[in-house]
């Protein structure tokens, strides 16, 4: 009885050591886990429901399409009509993966794509649209990221659809990829053309 008494405060001890550990270790993992486990294209948006953000850009320089110059963007562009915004960049390796995707996509005349070229060089933008098509019928140059900003871009590539009332109504974290373009991208789309929104 007496050696059972003496026993028991050092695993008592041992216990109190080794419980912070093991609950540290529970909570790094539960961490990492939700760190590198989800889907970054469920990030949630703030700005669903809102306004698209009302920023003018500029026109990319020397871009044109069908022998006229490609416009900027005027935030006017949004109203009553459903847009598909993407925010891109040449020097954004998923772009390059994208590109075919949104060429593809905008063959559909029903809505409108809308580029927003974010910190890049007007040269490799345009050779970016040249090598790949360019799906845009507005390209507005984002150079000092202030507009990303305000479209609560996470970093390129980042895909908006914006309502025909102006209103952002989905968000596509990361590249247009053949799995969401079908599933998921021109579903909202297709929902947007229906309700009128």
């Amino acid at each position: 009885m007496s050696e059972q008494a003496t026993n028991s405060p050092p695993q008592a001890r041992r216990l109190l050591v080794v419980l912070p550990l093991l609950i540290f270790l529970g909570l790094a993992g539960l961490f990492l886990l939700r760190l590198y486990g989800g889907d970054p294209s469920r990030i949630p948006s703030a700005l669903i429901g809102r306004p698209a953000p009302q920023t003018a850009l500029p026109a990319l320089d020397g871009l044109v399409q069908d022998g006229a110059p490609v416009p900027g963007l005027d935030p006017a562009a949004f109203k009553g009509k459903v847009s598909v915004v993407n925010v891109w960049a040449s020097w954004c390796v998923p772009c390059h993966d994208e590109a075919p995707l949104l060429t593809e996509l905008g063959q559909d005349k029903r809505f409108q794509i809308i580029g927003i070229n974010y910190k890049d060089s007007p040269e490799n933008a345009r050779r970016f649209l040249g090598r790949y098509g360019n799906p845009f019928g507005i390209v507005g140059v984002d150079g000092n990221g202030r507009a990303s900003i305000e479209w609560g871009v996470y970093g390129v590539p980042e895909t908006f659809l914006v309502g025909r009332e102006g209103t952002i109504i989905y968000k596509l974290v990361g590249p247009v990829t053949h799995e969401n373009v079908n599933s998921v991208l021109k579903a909202e789309i297709e929902k947007a053309l229906r309700a009128g929104q």
